[in-house]
């Protein structure tokens, strides 16, 4: 559920945007590092894009967002490091690249499974280092799953620290007898069209 790793530009799962494409100039702006985005539209795109570059200290001094076609949008930011100089090495701009492609390819983790006798669903997302989780995750959880006419038993919902992330787990016990009727790939396409808009 918490695999980073990129097979090309792909990654296993639902819930998983195989359109992003992320380009650094340094030539169109003589003061800022020029970040354009290309990707598909989902609930909280500018959230997911600021978080991580809040994340790593980098300042966003203005923006341009448009959406070019009907999933299609497209980002430019014109951003700096935090002693107000250009992102100019090489492995810096790979990284950033990197996270913001994992970030807008993945943004959640959704898994339905089997726990004993019930049925389990868990919705994790990163956390940002300032402590904070991702707005409305609970709320379209639970939007989806009565939409299903799926009751809900508990909800549990925690920290867990993976690797050098910090990640925010909800696991939703559904209600025995409801969710035997509704089968598994549906409620979890369910929740992830919820959560991401689509």
């Amino acid at each position: 559920m918490f695999g980073l790793e990129f097979s090309g530009t792909h990654m296993r799962g639902a819930l998983t945007s195989n359109r992003v494409s992320i380009t650094i100039d340094n030539q169109l702006s003589h003061s800022h590092t020029v970040v354009h985005i290309v990707c598909q539209d989902h609930k909280g795109l500018i959230y997911d894009i600021m978080r991580t570059l809040k994340d790593y200290n980098i300042q966003t001094s203005y923006g341009r967002f448009s959406s070019k076609a009907k999933e299609k949008f497209e980002v430019d930011l014109f951003i700096m490091q935090v002693d107000g100089k250009k992102i100019l090495d090489p492995e810096k701009q790979k990284v950033l690249c990197s996270r913001l492609r994992m970030e807008l390819v993945r943004p959640l983790r959704v898994e339905v499974m089997s726990r004993g006798p019930d049925t389990e669903l868990l919705v994790a997302n990163p956390v940002e280092l300032a402590g904070r989780g991702r707005p409305l995750v609970f709320y379209d959880i639970t939007l989806a799953i009565t939409s299903l006419n799926i009751r809900i038993f508990s909800v549990e919902i925690a920290r867990h620290r993976i690797d050098d992330r910090e990640w925010e787990v909800y696991r939703v016990l559904l209600d025995e007898g409801d969710a035997a009727l509704v089968p598994r790939s549906l409620i979890k396409e369910c929740v992830v069209k919820n959560l991401m808009g689509w």
